[in-house]
C-alpha cells in the first residue's frame, strides 16, 4: 500500500487549485506524524512534474526543461544536465543513450518519466 505524505498531497492539491477555497492544511490541530512533515523548501518536485489527469503532461520534456528540472531526477546531476541540454534537439527519448549522454541505468531510472516532443 502506498503511503502519501502531507507534502505529496499538498502538492498535487496546489496543482489542481484544490486548496485555493479550502482552509490551508498547515492549520491542523493535530501534531503531524514524522512521516506526514513536509519536504524543505527546494526539495520538492516541481508542480509540473505532477500527474495531472493528462498522464502525458505530466511527463518532463527533454527537450525544453530546465537544468533545475532535470536534476530534480535521481541519477541526473550536474554533468548529465549539462550533457542533456548540451544534446538537444532529441527525435526520441531513447536517443540519450544511442548518442551517450546518459548511461543505460540511469536512462532506465527515468525512462517512464520523460519524453521527447517535437515542435508542430
Amino acid at each position: 500500500m502506498r503511503r502519501f505524505t502531507l507534502a505529496s498531497i499538498t502538492a498535487a492539491a496546489l496543482a489542481l487549485g484544490l486548496l485555493a477555497s479550502t482552509p490551508s492544511m498547515a492549520q491542523s490541530t493535530q501534531p503531524a506524524a514524522k512521516s506526514d512533515r513536509m519536504a524543505p523548501a527546494g526539495k520538492m518536485a516541481p508542480a509540473s512534474k505532477m500527474a495531472p489527469a493528462n498522464a502525458e503532461a505530466a511527463k518532463l520534456d527533454i527537450n525544453t526543461a530546465t537544468k533545475e528540472e532535470l536534476m530534480a531526477f535521481k541519477g541526473i546531476g550536474d554533468k548529465y544536465s549539462d550533457k542533456i541540454i548540451a544534446g538537444r534537439p532529441y527525435a526520441k527519448k531513447d536517443q540519450l543513450v544511442s548518442k551517450k549522454i546518459l548511461p543505460e541505468a540511469t536512462y532506465k531510472k527515468i525512462s517512464s518519466q520523460i519524453i521527447a516532443s517535437q515542435p508542430k
